[in-house]
């Protein structure tokens, strides 16, 4: 191809790139839990046209992630029980999260108090309407850490 051809044609690429990388949208959520196993949030709203979701999840307690650890799980309310029983099985170098496990839509590492870790998944797994349910899965900790997430 001949250097005069070059550059059209990378202007074209781009112009074609560009429309896609508008659309995308990164939706930011924080979330804090504590030593009193809470989350401080019931409910968290996603909106439609998010493409992909950013979580921190804070731990504003003060006991080590030994003793008081926490992580947040995403699943479908279907699965939560299921998942939440196999994941407190699984020893604390796990996170508590089952690896490969295709019920577990997004997940953090446990923290302890002071602590704080950031997730990013995307929400092309999620449906509009779709019924899912965000828990710590640290043992003893789902029946009480456990909210809706609301996608669209």
């Amino acid at each position: 191809m001949s250097s005069k051809h070059v550059l059209p044609c990378l202007i074209a690429a781009l112009l074609a790139w560009a429309p896609l990388q508008a659309a995308a949208k990164t939706c930011n959520v924080a979330i804090d839990s504590n030593d009193a196993m809470q989350f401080d949030k019931k409910e968290i709203r996603i909106a439609a046209d998010c493409t992909q979701v950013k979580l921190t999840l804070r731990h504003t307690g003060a006991l080590p992630a030994e003793v008081m650890g926490h992580n947040w799980v995403l699943t479908t309310t279907a699965n939560l029980e299921a998942l939440a029983t196999a994941a407190g099985k699984l020893p604390a170098s796990s996170d508590h999260v089952p690896k490969g496990d295709a019920r577990v839509l997004a997940a953090s590492k446990v923290i302890g108090g002071g602590q704080s870790t950031t997730l990013t998944f995307p929400t092309s797994m999620l449906r509009k309407g779709g019924d899912y349910t965000f828990f710590c899965s640290v043992p003893g900790h789902w029946s009480m850490m456990k909210g809706k997430l609301v996608f669209g």
